[in-house]
C-alpha cells in the first residue's frame, strides 16, 4: 500500500494530531491553528482544512474497520417501530426506525433545537446568574486579547501580533 502523506512536508503525526484536533474536540480551524502555533508548528487554517478533507475519510474508514472488527459497530440490520394511531378521528403512520444496538436512526425531530441544547448545557454549570456574567467577562477579554483582527491583517503582520499576544500571555500566567 502507498504512503498517503509521501507529498507533504510535514510529518504524519502532525497531519494526525491536527486532524484529531479539528475532529475530536469543537474547535474551529483557527483556533487549532493557534493551538499548533502554542506547540511550535506554525500551519494556516486553510492547511487545516485541506488536510481534514483529504485525510479524514481515511482516518474515518480505519475507526470504522476497527470497530467492526471488534464488534463494536453494528454491521447487520435494524428493525422499524411502526404503528397506526388515530388521532381526532384521522388516522396517521408513526415510525421509528433502530440500530441493532437500539439507538434510532431517524432524529430529525430534535436536531433544530441542538445549538439551544448547546447553549443550555454551558449555561447549566453556573448556578448563579452573577458567576455566569463573571466568566462571560473574563472569558470575552481573553478571547479579546487573542483574536487580533485576524482576517483585517497581511498574514505577516498578524503572525508577528499572535507571538507578542501569546508572550504576554505566558508572562502574565507565570
Amino acid at each position: 500500500m502507498r504512503n498517503p502523506f509521501r507529498y507533504f512536508n510535514s510529518s504524519s503525526e502532525v497531519i494526525r494530531q491536527t486532524v484529531l484536533l479539528y475532529v475530536r474536540y469543537p474547535l474551529s480551524l483557527r483556533e487549532v491553528e493557534d493551538l499548533l502555533f502554542e506547540r511550535g508548528i506554525d500551519i494556516r487554517h486553510e492547511t487545516v482544512r485541506f488536510w481534514w478533507n483529504r485525510f479524514g475519510p481515511m482516518f474515518a474508514a480505519d475507526v470504522r474497520k476497527r470497530r467492526v472488527g471488534q464488534g463494536l459497530y453494528s454491521t447487520g440490520r435494524g428493525h422499524l417501530d411502526e404503528v397506526f394511531v388515530k388521532i381526532n378521528g384521522k388516522t396517521h403512520y408513526l415510525w421509528r426506525a433502530m440500530k441493532r444496538c437500539g439507538r434510532w436512526l431517524n432524529n430529525r425531530a430534535e436536531n433544530p433545537h441542538q445549538p439551544f441544547r448547546r447553549r443550555e448545557g454551558a449555561m447549566a454549570r453556573f448556578r448563579d446568574i452573577r458567576t455566569l456574567q463573571q466568566f462571560a467577562s473574563v472569558d470575552a477579554s481573553i478571547h479579546n486579547h487573542f483574536n487580533l483582527d485576524r482576517p483585517l491583517t497581511p498574514r505577516d503582520m498578524f503572525k508577528e501580533n499572535r507571538s507578542a499576544a501569546l508572550a504576554e500571555w505566558r508572562q502574565l500566567a507565570a
